[in-house]
């Protein structure tokens, strides 16, 4: 993402100009939009003309446009994203109040302006601005048959192949169609990586699963590349690492980044950083209670006695669309941060991410016990009996 301009006043409200550059900047763009926000950005719009003969034709003109912001649509496998709203600004073609659809894209100039601009989603446009935060991890989970080819991106694991195929049964005395069958799926799924994985941003390619499909699919590969001298695997053979999955299914990326091994190789990556984050809090939660709180309620209250070493909160809380609701989440990152904590921001488009969503989307490992307020609880419910 560039950053053109930013205008901002001292009590927060202003707007910034931004283009983004990767399809990744669509998601930083969906998180900084939010209703109500005023976006100003080039369009198409289908205009109707009358000529001086009375006929009425219409045409696609480019206009600029500023909308007030009604309903935002994200597409994550596309990256697409759509914003449509009603025109707040004097235009040739379109009139005050009307409605429009702006589609936003990589490499077009938009400028985003609200009233109020939020710590939150400051930091998401120093992020989204910082080169360093680019995707830099590619994975293949797999197992005999289905395979997922995935790039995890500092805010999202985006599939970009899946593949599937019927491997029969070995049979006693004949594997020839069990054979074919897996090295006719091993080629796909090279090809599948050749064709996804961008070698010269990649640093390191992760190949998961259960038992040896792993070594079985690095060897028939690499004897592949040596025979049709393919310079692009062999050049890159340093980058893949060998890691233990249970399956070849999406959901066991999250156990992969775990890994000791993928941690001290990913160690510098916000994916792996969030997926340590959680780790450890489901450990707390395990072995120490008290020093493990999730829900909104619980998180505040152990925020008012300063005990939060590290709050882990979802991106998604950030697009509620009560202002209120928004600001008491931005004002307890801002709190936690105040305090000496940690703040992790997961992305809920990454495996992380869907599983601290189903715990609520806040929790925060603890400093010190708080043994009061599940006690407080305790009492508050035997009164109401």
């Amino acid at each position: 993402m560039k950053l053109v301009r930013k205008d901002l006043e001292k009590d927060n409200a202003g707007q910034v100009t931004l283009i983004p550059e990767e399809p990744e900047d669509m998601w930083h763009t969906y998180n900084l939009l939010q209703v109500g926000d005023s976006l100003r950005a080039s369009t198409i719009r289908k205009v109707q003309t009358e000529s001086s003969t009375g006929s009425v034709g219409s045409n696609r003109i480019r206009t600029t446009l500023t909308l007030c912001v009604e309903t935002i649509d994200f597409d994550s496998q596309a990256c697409q994203l759509r914003v449509k709203g009603t025109n707040i600004q004097e235009n040739e073609y379109v009139k005050m109040g009307a409605y429009h659809t702006i589609e936003l894209e990589p490499n077009r100039q938009f400028t985003l302006a609200k009233k109020q601009w939020d710590s939150v989603v400051l930091e998401r446009i120093e992020q989204a601005c910082d080169p360093a935060w680019s995707a830099d991890v590619a994975a293949v989970v797999m197992q005999e048959g289905l395979a997922h080819v995935c790039l995890v991106t500092p805010s999202m694991t985006l599939t970009r192949a899946k593949v599937e195929v019927n491997i029969p049964r070995k049979r006693k005395g004949n594997c020839s169609q069990h054979d074919r069958a897996l090295e006719r799926f091993y080629e796909q799924v090279v090809q599948a990586i050749q064709r996804h994985i961008n070698f010269e941003v990649v640093k390191c390619v992760l190949v998961a699963s259960p038992g040896f499909v792993r070594e079985q699919f690095c060897d028939y590969m690499f004897q592949q590349a040596v025979k049709t001298d393919n310079k692009l695997l062999l050049e890159n053979r340093s980058k893949f690492l060998q890691v233990h999955s249970s399956s070849g299914h999406k959901y066991a990326l999250k156990e992969v980044l775990c890994d000791p091994a993928v941690t001290s190789r990913l160690s510098d990556t916000k994916a792996a950083g969030e997926v340590k984050a959680l780790d450890d809090f489901y450990k707390m939660l395990q072995h120490e209670p008290d020093r493990a709180f999730y829900g909104l309620k619980h998180v505040e209250k152990a925020n008012e006695a300063m005990a939060i070493d590290t709050l882990l909160i979802s991106d998604e809380l950030f697009r509620h669309q009560d202002v209120a609701t928004r600001a008491r989440y931005v004002k307890l990152v801002d709190s936690v941060r105040e305090n000496m904590g940690t703040v992790r921001i997961f992305s809920s488009l990454h495996v992380s991410g869907e599983q601290l969503g189903q715990l609520t989307g806040v929790a925060a490992i603890l400093r010190f016990p708080v043994a009061e307020l599940s006690d407080q609880e305790d009492e508050s419910s035997s009164e109401e009996d």
